[in-house]
């Protein structure tokens, strides 16, 4: 009889690594299912009551001072909200949660008293605002506990739905998420278009949230929550008493991007985006909106008739896998519209509504300088934020194209201070209607390159900076994020030399 012959060393040393091999994949396969089920989609459609009226927030009131300045008080400060689980803490600002909406018209000089009563230093920016950089609200005006800020400019841009939220750097989103955020509205008394505009009646703020809490607080470093909220409001209805009812949209999350639809598909007619007005209306059947982008859209009721307001799975343009773990499964009821029995009669809505306000981002056919930027994990052109560092310089009055594209296998949106730019081409081809008008912020999808057109006018300041950065919070706050500043012709920068903490 044969003889079996003795294994090798080698021989059970591969079978030894074949077998832990084996059981590695099992494990890893295991922990990726387990994380593919624990993290599975959000869909809260037909499951939402709707038994609470939405809040409006108020007006802020406003006085004018001696130098005929419209004057606003603002505190951020601590506070608490009613959820379906409890009370949680939260931070608002002039109440609990959120804030009141600013209001002011072109060509106005406002000034905001700001006062900072939490316990830790903290800003308030002024987003899609046109002003000067010292008074733009980045992370060089900080406003330390008990401190003051007063910054001061005057209106001069068109008619748009803007919001303010705090911006310290690294710290965005813990504070975004608490509740430090609000709407300012800016009219333009020269708007030939007429639309819904009585505040809270036909025309409604719609600032959108999705925050987190666990033993009453909110979880600002859950960057996905698991309801949304309209106005702090959690399963609001609007009791609808016009024809047509205007809502401004305001994506306040830190991380989501919402796909707004009607939930029969009837049509959203959008009339706005960040800058202000569409040049014409644009008839859609949902509207996608990434966290700081605004988009106003005009709805059209019947008496007696229910309506709802839902986000749809975005179309984040990754992969399934990042899809998944990025909220692009998720769907959500969002705001009940209920119409009254009978309904006051609507202006008609205008096709053409702002021929002209492209013009403010200047001409294409005039471009004095062209800079690139690429997204990608954390960094913008291969770099994180510096505090003490202009990334680029831009000087007063020029044109400029800067082409954006994204290369870093997910998603990142894309936002510029001080200036409202035109999307010259998605990829070589005309952007789509509802990016027709002007705007300050851009969901970039991977392996897309934007090119944006902006022009840099009215203020120059060589030691402050203004910022550009990607508006997904905790991207932000890991560094994906550049400075710029605009200088007089011939001038050289010096950021750094006049940073200023405010006391």
């Amino acid at each position: 009889m044969a003889r079996r012959r003795p294994r090798s060393m080698l021989s059970i040393f591969g079978r030894v690594v074949a077998i832990g091999a084996a059981g590695l994949v099992l494990l890893v396969g295991g922990l990726v299912a387990g994380a593919w089920m624990l993290f599975g989609p959000t869909d809260t459609v037909g499951e939402v009551d709707f038994d609470i009226e939405l809040t409006i927030p108020p007006l802020a009131e406003s006085s004018l001072d001696d130098h005929g300045r419209r004057v606003f008080d603002l505190t951020a400060q601590e506070g608490s909200l009613d959820l379906s689980e409890g009370t949680v803490d939260t931070w608002g600002f002039n109440g609990d949660y959120l804030g009141p909406t600013l209001r002011a018209e072109r060509g106005e000089e406002v000034l905001i008293r700001y006062r900072n009563e939490l316990g830790t230093a903290s800003t308030v920016h002024w987003h899609g605002m046109h002003l000067p950089a010292a008074m733009d609200g980045g992370p060089h005006q900080m406003v330390e506990p008990g401190g003051t800020w007063e910054p001061t400019w005057t209106i001069d841009q068109p008619a748009a739905t803007l919001w303010y939220h705090p911006h310290p750097h690294g710290e965005t989103m813990d504070h975004v998420s608490r509740g430090l955020a609000g709407m300012f509205i800016l009219d333009d008394p020269a708007q030939q278009v007429e639309l819904p505009s009585d505040y809270g009646v036909d025309d409604l703020p719609v600032i959108v949230t999705d925050p987190s809490s666990s033993r009453g607080e909110i979880e600002p470093t859950r960057e996905f929550g698991d309801r949304v909220l309209v106005n702090g409001t959690e399963g609001p209805y609007a009791e609808v008493s016009t024809e047509v009812v205007r809502l401004r949209l305001l994506n306040g999350s830190p991380m989501r991007v919402y796909q707004f639809r009607l939930d029969d598909g009837s049509p959203l007619v959008q009339v706005a985006s960040d800058g202000g007005l569409l040049p014409q209306t644009h008839e859609a059947t949902s509207v996608r909106l990434s966290p700081g982008e605004r988009a106003e859209v005009l709805v059209a009721m019947e008496p007696g008739e229910t309506r709802t307001l839902r986000s749809i799975a975005p179309d984040l343009g990754q992969n399934f896998i990042s899809e998944r773990f990025s909220g692009g499964e998720d769907k959500f009821d969002v705001l009940q519209l209920r119409a009254a029995d009978e309904l006051a009669a609507s202006p008609e809505v205008p096709v053409e509504l702002a021929p002209d306000i492209l013009e403010h981002a200047g001409d294409p056919e005039a471009v004095d300088e062209v800079r690139e930027f690429r997204l990608s994990g954390r960094q913008i052109n291969g770099a994180q934020m510096r505090m003490d560092h202009a990334d680029e310089v831009v000087t007063l009055g020029d044109t400029e194209v800067w082409e954006v594209v994204n290369n870093g296998g997910e998603f990142h949106s894309f936002h510029v201070h001080d200036v409202q730019f035109r999307v010259l081409s998605v990829d070589g081809r005309e952007p789509g209607p509802e990016l027709s008008g002007l705007k300050d912020t851009i969901l970039t999808e991977e392996g897309v390159t934007y090119r944006l057109l902006m022009t840099f006018t009215d203020y120059a300041d060589a030691t402050m900076p203004y910022m550009y950065h990607c508006h997904l919070l905790t991207h932000e706050d890991q560094g994906m994020m550049g400075q710029f500043v605009v200088v007089e012709e011939g001038q050289e920068p010096a950021v750094g030399e006049s940073e200023e903490h405010r006391h």
